[in-house]
């Protein structure tokens, strides 16, 4: 994919493909470390792909050789001092923590990483729901390097995927780390020989993208509440979001299509 020009501090690139949203991290000569610029329309790219119907999944990318170095320090920083964010109030926040005033993404996302995928990187990837990999990455969670804490949700989410003393090892040193150790900590679902890592994400989100739409939210829904709020919550919700979605022109089609041996051409209605 041609990289379109952006300016010094960067910018998020977004490309419709079908019911797909590509997001692209557009600041190549600067390893894509992310400006404030950068942060603003990411979030405002999130809210697209939520808030437009004809968009079902998005797909994360960057330009380059690399995915992300994280945060562009000597512009963040000043923010931070502060206490203050980048991404407007209103916007679905891309790491995706539930912050008050931010929304969280009901849609899937599909990123594929690559290179160095640094600190911000990490917690992009682990916020989103499927993650490809290039088996060149290099992986760090270096703010300990730096003099603060990762808070895009690295402390949350390393140990619930990978174990408490997985993520303290990472956390705590700040190492480097390969796709391999990646996914055996199940941070990456996927690992695919550099350069097929994008091909590889967009045929993932194409195969979601024809599945029912609803279905899709509600199951991703699901998944989360127990994670986040244990079994019993979401078991609570099974019968209502079944009887929603069994009630939906989807669902009609889907048995229409069994019985007829073809595919479903689901509308999200």
């Amino acid at each position: 994919m041609d990289t379109p020009e952006a300016p010094p501090e960067g910018t998020i690139h977004t490309e419709r493909r079908g019911a797909l949203l590509l997001v692209g991290i557009n600041r190549p000569a600067k390893y894509n470390g992310f400006t404030p610029r950068m942060f603003r329309e990411l979030g405002e790219a999130y809210s697209l792909l939520d808030d437009d119907p004809e968009l079902r999944v998005g797909v994360l990318h960057a330009f380059g050789k690399h995915f992300t170095a994280g945060l562009d320090l000597p512009t963040i920083a000043p923010l931070m001092r502060r206490g203050e964010k980048a991404i407007p109030e209103g916007c679905v926040e891309p790491t995706d923590l539930g912050s008050p005033g931010y929304r969280r993404r009901t849609k899937p996302m599909v990123v594929a990483v690559k290179g160095i995928t640094y600190t911000l990187g990490i917690e992009l990837m682990l916020a989103a729901d499927v993650v490809v990999a290039a088996d060149d990455c290099r992986f760090s969670q270096l703010e300990v390097k730096r003099g603060i804490m990762a808070t895009g949700g690295a402390t949350l989410r390393m140990a619930e995927r990978a174990g408490v003393g997985n993520a303290m090892l990472h956390l705590l040193t700040g190492d480097e780390f390969g796709s391999a150790e990646a996914l055996r900590l199940n941070f990456v679902q996927k690992v695919v020989p550099a350069g097929q890592e994008l091909d590889e994400a967009l045929r993932i989100a194409e195969a979601i993208a024809a599945q029912a739409p609803l279905a899709v939210v509600a199951t991703r829904k699901s998944v989360l509440k127990t994670v986040e709020q244990g079994p019993a919550a979401a078991v609570a919700e099974f019968v209502e979001v079944q009887t929603r979605l069994s009630n939906t022109e989807d669902a009609a089609e889907g048995v229409r299509s069994f019985v007829e041996r073809r595919p479903a051409r689901f509308t999200g209605r």
